[in-house]
């Protein structure tokens, strides 16, 4: 399944605006520059009025919203996105992708649709990463299935999620907050000072 053209143009534009995090090293000044550069997108688009300032939502991480029509193939660029991301940065750190999704409606059919080896989003995502690749579901991690200190250094894992189950409002719920011994082998990963607390 290959990307239409619009829909190549939000991976081109995506790879210019990763190219502006690594040349600024700020992502408030890498924003300015992706607009100000941008062909389309004049700097004052309206009469005296400039482009809106970086919304720093998620501090020390790139905050990037792309906004597709309705079945413009969202799920399609973000399974060509992850090999833009990982291109721009240090590709020899572990490969993580949380997977964040509206609903439980969507939950269950984009886990069953990239854990599908014939479908072609998980062809796509396999293709660029050599089939290195591993979807994880809150259950399978919560059992501690399968991510491990080894694998996250071997292969891309995609952890998908709704927003719902990380809101917690009941004793299931904060399992995903709880200490979980099956997590052990990351603390040779990790500094002292950091903690994984992922049910």
């Amino acid at each position: 399944m290959e990307l239409k053209p619009y829909q190549q143009q939000v991976i081109n534009d995506l790879s210019l605006f990763l190219e502006q995090i690594q040349e600024t090293k700020d992502v408030k000044d890498a924003f300015y520059n992706f607009w100000t550069k941008h062909p389309k997108t004049p700097l004052f688009p309206f009469a005296g009025s400039a482009i809106e300032p970086y919304k720093n939502n998620i501090p020390r991480v790139p905050h990037i919203c792309i906004k597709v029509p309705t079945a413009g193939g969202k799920t399609l660029i973000a399974c060509n996105a992850i090999k833009t991301i990982f291109d721009a940065f240090q590709y020899d750190r572990p490969k993580t992708v949380v997977w964040l999704v509206p609903s439980i409606t969507i939950l269950d059919q984009t886990i069953k649709n990239l854990k599908d080896p014939s479908h072609p989003y998980r062809q796509k995502i396999n293709s660029h990463f050599g089939n290195r690749v591993e979807i994880f579901d809150k259950a399978t991690l919560l059992q501690g299935t399968g991510l491990n200190a080894t694998s996250i250094k071997e292969q891309l894992n995609i952890l998908v999620f709704s927003f719902d189950s990380l809101r917690a409002k009941n004793k299931d719920d904060r399992k995903v907050f709880q200490e979980n011994g099956n997590l052990q082998s990351f603390e040779n990963l990790l500094d002292k000072d950091t903690e994984i607390t992922l049910g």
